[in-house]
């Protein structure tokens, strides 16, 4: 099996983790984030997500593994499904069509330009500060917010630093093969474990009192969207057919994303507006 094999493979699997994850989040914040069994189950799903995924980023572009991540919506349609003994309606079939021609089209632009870019401590450390007031903005301004807008700001939050983390994990995978745990930058490395918790903890309360639909939509869409943008950006990534590519691949993103956001209405349950907000 080539590398965009494993890379798809290993994306699809850690999409499953994912989905899993974010229904075990959403049951931690009905209960108030209280019981270690349920802490463990959503970090140990959470986890094994994560890990799939920075393996996946080894045989694959920035661009695919994030744009295969949306598949996460996918394998919520029959979490639906089970958890609120629905059927998959023909809306839901569209917005899974949605999703899956806008990702195959996204993958069929996607050409690995060779080795990614080596980031500097520098740049590393320039790209990580604006990520921080990004994500601290998001967190402020959901200070203040209702349920559902303290949701999608958390969400967007945590799409962000999760976006960032993928494209310095990729980063730091880049200099190993290179050049050797030498070459590494241990800022780049620091910083994904610190992107990465803060990514799932702000994921973690933004499912309180909003249900699944604003916030795993929310995710889906910012978290790819964020490291592809940063991966042509910052690793040198690319598409096929020059600019009529980068159009094409635009379009795609956002069908992909009419998509997901589809299907995460579709696949959560009534929002409790009772919960009060996470303080």
């Amino acid at each position: 099996m080539g590398s965009l094999g494993w890379a798809a493979g290993l994306s699809v699997l850690s999409a499953a983790a994912y989905a899993a994850a974010a229904v075990a989040q959403e049951r931690l914040a009905g209960h108030g984030h209280r019981g270690w069994s349920r802490w463990a189950v959503a970090l140990l799903l959470t986890g094994a997500g994560v890990t799939l995924h920075v393996v996946a980023l080894k045989f694959g572009t920035v661009a695919v593994v994030q744009a295969l991540g949306t598949l996460t919506l996918l394998f919520a349609l029959p979490i639906h499904v089970v958890r609120y003994r629905s059927r998959v309606t023909a809306a839901a079939w569209r917005d899974a069509s949605l999703t899956v021609a806008g990702l195959v089209l996204i993958l069929s632009l996607s050409v690995d330009s060779g080795d990614p870019a080596l980031l500097t401590e520098r740049f590393v450390r320039a790209l990580s500060s604006i990520t921080a007031a990004v994500v601290a903005l998001c967190a402020a301004g959901a200070w203040r917010s209702g349920p559902r807008m303290r949701a999608v700001l958390l969400a967007g939050a945590s799409g962000v630093a999760f976006g960032i983390a993928s494209v310095l994990s990729k980063a730091v995978l880049a200099s190993l093969t290179s050049g050797g745990a030498a070459r590494v930058s241990a800022t780049a490395a620091v910083l994904v474990m610190v992107f990465a918790a803060g990514g799932y903890l702000l994921g973690q309360l933004s499912y309180r009192g909003a249900g699944l639909a604003a916030p795993l939509a929310t995710v889906s869409v910012v978290n790819p969207l964020v490291a592809a943008l940063a991966g042509v950006a910052v690793l040198g990534e690319g598409v096929r057919f020059g600019t009529v590519g980068l159009v094409a691949a635009a379009l795609a993103a956002l069908v992909m994303t009419a998509g997901v956001i589809g299907l995460a209405r579709r696949s959560a349950g009534p929002v409790d507006e009772t919960v009060p907000a996470a303080t």
